[in-house]
């Protein structure tokens, strides 16, 4: 859900603390349009700058709706100052989140190529202040959101193994959680795969290996009903196909939200 707070703070930013551009008279309609191809997200968070202006919406894609260059993503209609004090706070956050649904559409269908049993999941690499906008925007692309926050998931990673050990780090924080929480455990080598899922894991993240060493893992992890793999660590859509022949359960890939480009879109006033 987007706070009035969260849009009063995105537009306070945008429009500061006197601007004449937006002081025209009249109604208009407004129109938010692609300029390339992709798939439509963020439309929940334009809606919400354009209701707290008092700008009606009058019609809107569903998010995940794939998009050509020309096609109308949403429409408002009301006092003009208003539709051009929200027009750039929208346009942003529609373009940022259409990016990443877009970004994540290709890695679910480079996955595909190869098997339908792998998720193509975020991370918690996100814009502060925009993490619900970008993890709806991955739902959107056809991948999950892996955890939303710390409190969702334990992650047991390097550091934590570093201080407290593998086993000691995995027996600290179980005793220390719901029996309703999962347990994820980063792990760098493949011998330490079975180790972590012994220990109690109900996850083991395959960092930063190659393809073949993930498929040794995976191989490992064989004999541990229930526990998944995931495979994650600068995975580009590009190399997801052979992550995704490896077969771990989860590909989970930070590129999602923080490098995927904007969406290129406009918005045009009038008829």
């Amino acid at each position: 859900m987007i706070t009035d707070v969260q849009v009063e703070r995105w537009l306070r930013e945008d429009v500061g603390h006197h601007d004449v551009t937006n002081q025209v008279p009249g109604e208009t309609t407004g129109r938010l349009v692609a300029k390339e191809s992709g798939v439509a997200a963020g439309l929940e968070a334009a809606t919400a700058v354009f209701d707290y202006l008092d700008v009606p919406v009058t019609d809107r894609l569903e998010d995940g709706t794939e998009i050509e260059p020309g096609d109308e993503l949403l429409r408002v209609e009301g006092a003009a100052r208003e539709v051009l004090r929200g027009e750039r706070v929208a346009v942003n956050l529609a373009g940022h989140a259409s990016g990443i649904a877009t970004r994540t559409h290709e890695a679910v269908t480079a996955a595909r190529t190869e098997t339908d049993d792998v998720a193509i999941a975020a991370t918690r690499k996100t814009t502060p202040g925009l993490r619900g906008v970008e993890k709806r925007a991955v739902v959107a692309g056809g991948g999950d959101t892996h955890r939303l926050d710390l409190s969702h998931m334990v992650m047991v990673k390097d550091n934590h193994i570093e201080e407290m050990g593998l086993e000691g780090a995995i027996a600290h924080f179980d005793e220390r959680t719901s029996f309703a929480t999962k347990i994820d455990v980063e792990v760098e080598r493949v011998e330490d795969a079975p180790r972590a899922a012994t220990a109690g894991a109900d996850i083991v993240l395959l960092d930063n290996m190659t393809p073949d060493r993930t498929r040794d893992a995976v191989a490992e992890l064989a004999d541990y009903d229930g526990v998944l793999a995931e495979a994650s660590g600068g995975i580009a859509v590009a190399d997801v196909p052979d992550y995704a022949a490896t077969g771990v359960d989860v590909i989970s890939m930070g590129s999602l939200t923080h490098s995927a480009p904007s969406l290129d879109l406009s918005f045009r006033t009038g008829n």
